[in-house]
């Protein structure tokens, strides 16, 4: 049930972002004139460098995850964790409802021989630090942007965002030190004991094993080694977003990316359209309109035709990343199309 609910938000998702993304006939002759204008030779060198710092975020992605697993007495080669984590990513792009999350725990758990609670509370340690890094990205972007003109919108997701970030951060430093009061105090809070008994006992005995992916927090090492990488990888994903930006004649600022790239991540957070599709341009479009003005949303001007082409094109360079890379992983030992398969059995456990 839990799954059709999600898949059934993620569809209402591709529909509302594609209905305000989707270009009226003067935008789509100013997209044209934009990919008409468009002088290869002048654009290959900023398409060669955002895929360059798509490679070098990958990597730190990826290669971060080392530090996850180590507290868990999981050792895994270079090659190995790049297959799975590149599969896994492909699936998080790919699928809708956020349901690729359950890849990398399936494949950690068959190739690692972790269980898929252990596994999915590492990745939830994984999401939950980016989201506060993220969000503190963009609080610190926005508030530097405040003024009178600034739309009603634009505080209101910094403040939000920065809220559920810091409650899952409070959750999982209390979770380390008493795990099962704070389960039981959670779930008291979400009425699931009143609701539906039986189903809070499954879950709080999920919540527990879970916790046990929480090893690297009480690791001070393995979570400074974990805060280098994310930081490149935050860093290297803002750069690239920058310099496709420039690509496309945009004037947008270094402080512009990373606020633009921050903005993104914390909407597809939602429950994903499929692909992406419409999520990833609306919210693109909408970071750009802070900082080139309200023209970047007004339809028909040359300058929405500017962001809307960027938006296509950094989504596909995206796809175009995440599937090949996947699709390379998939041609190693390392995984199988069988092993695809097991996400279900960890969803199901949910």
């Amino acid at each position: 049930m839990r799954t059709w609910v999600n898949v059934a938000l993620s569809l209402l998702t591709l529909a509302i972002c594609t209905y305000f993304v989707w270009p009226d006939a003067a935008s789509r002759a100013e997209l044209g004139k934009v990919f008409g204008d468009l002088r290869l030779a002048e654009f290959a060198p900023y398409l060669a460098a955002s895929f360059g710092l798509m490679a070098a975020t990958h990597i730190a992605r990826t290669y971060r995850w080392h530090s996850l697993l180590a507290p868990l007495g999981v050792r895994m080669s270079n090659a190995e964790l790049f297959a799975i984590s590149s599969v896994g990513y492909m699936a998080i792009l790919a699928l809708p409802a956020r349901l690729g999350e359950f890849v990398r725990p399936a494949l950690m758990r068959q190739r690692a021989h972790l269980s898929g609670s252990a596994a999915l509370g590492a990745v939830a340690v994984e999401r939950i630090i980016d989201g506060l890094g993220i969000s503190l990205i963009v609080f610190a972007a926005f508030f530097s942007l405040r003024g009178p003109n600034e739309p009603a919108w634009m505080m209101s997701v910094a403040y939000l965002a920065l809220a559920v970030f810091s409650a899952a951060t409070i959750f999982l430093l209390m979770a380390l030190r008493r795990p099962q009061p704070t389960v039981r105090l959670w779930l008291a809070l979400s009425l699931l004991p009143r609701l539906a008994p039986n189903f809070a006992k499954r879950l709080e005995m999920w919540l527990l094993e879970m916790i046990r992916g929480f090893s690297v927090v009480r690791s001070g090492r393995h979570m400074l080694v974990f805060l280098a990488w994310s930081a490149v990888y935050w860093t290297t994903n803002a750069l690239s977003v920058w310099v496709l930006a420039r690509g496309f004649g945009l004037p947008l600022s270094v402080v512009g990316g990373f606020a633009e790239m921050g903005l993104v991540a914390v909407g597809i957070t939602l429950p994903n359209a499929p692909g992406l599709v419409g999520q990833f341009q609306w919210f693109t479009v909408l970071g750009l309109s802070l900082y080139l003005g309200p023209g970047v949303t007004t339809s028909g001007t040359h300058l929405h035709g500017q962001a809307l082409a960027f938006a296509i094109v950094n989504h596909l360079v995206q796809v175009v990343w995440y599937v090949g890379m996947g699709a390379l992983a998939i041609a190693t030992p390392y995984v199988a199309f069988a092993d695809l398969r097991a996400h279900r059995s960890i969803d199901a456990a949910v």
